[in-house]
């Protein structure tokens, strides 16, 4: 079995028979929770996905075990799946590596909703790898960790501010400036969104 993945289920209690040994499939962004597609598993295709770490599905249309990307290179490695209460629907998370769609798109479901801020702690994740030319957020991250941390003393004082003094749409505005440095310092530390949401849900406890 893959050893990053977390598997909430025992296979063996799933109830294969109820459409005849195909269970569907739901692939889901294990960073935005965007659902990203549905396809169909076998119990063979089940076990290659654990044992390789890549979602691996029954074609239905070919009849044959079918990787996910094993043509484009557009794979979906494995993060963990669970199953409903029914036993007979898998929720599978993934990390894609690539679009997922074969339109090239990021979802089979276009209007599929997301986490914003997951979406925008990648896009910081990835300025923070490639460094592009013109970007501010290489700009900030070339600049060092104290000019991002001013930044966000900065933003927060605005979002302050725009409390007292100013429109919803300004105290908006200023809190999305606030959050987007906010990501870009979390990551210039080695750190995200998700260390952020542990600390939270320990506080809860």
């Amino acid at each position: 079995m893959n050893d990053t993945a977390k598997i909430a289920f025992d296979p063996a209690t799933l109830d294969w028979e109820k459409q005849s040994g195909l269970l569907p499939a739901i692939v889901q962004h294990a960073r935005s929770r965007k659902v990203l597609m549905l396809g169909y598993m076998s119990r063979e295709a089940l076990n290659t996905t654990l044992d390789r770490g890549e979602v691996t599905f029954y074609s239905r249309s070919k009849q044959r075990l079918w990787t996910k990307g094993e043509r484009s290179g557009h794979t979906l490695r494995l993060i963990g799946i669970d199953t409903d209460c029914d036993r007979d629907t898998l929720l599978v998370q993934a990390q894609p590596q690539g679009p997922t769609c074969h339109l090239g798109r990021e979802s089979c479901f276009p209007q599929a909703p997301g986490d914003g801020l997951a979406e925008l702690e990648a896009v910081v994740a990835q300025r923070a790898r490639e460094r592009p030319v013109g970007s501010y957020t290489t700009r900030l991250f070339e600049a060092g960790m104290k000019r991002i941390a001013q930044k966000v003393g900065e933003e927060g004082l605005e979002v302050a501010l725009a409390a007292v003094v100013e429109d919803d749409a300004a105290l908006l505005g200023e809190a999305a400036d606030l959050i987007y440095h906010l990501t870009v310092l979390l990551r210039a530390r080695g750190l995200g969104m998700s260390d952020v949401e542990r600390t939270l849900a320990a506080r809860r406890a």
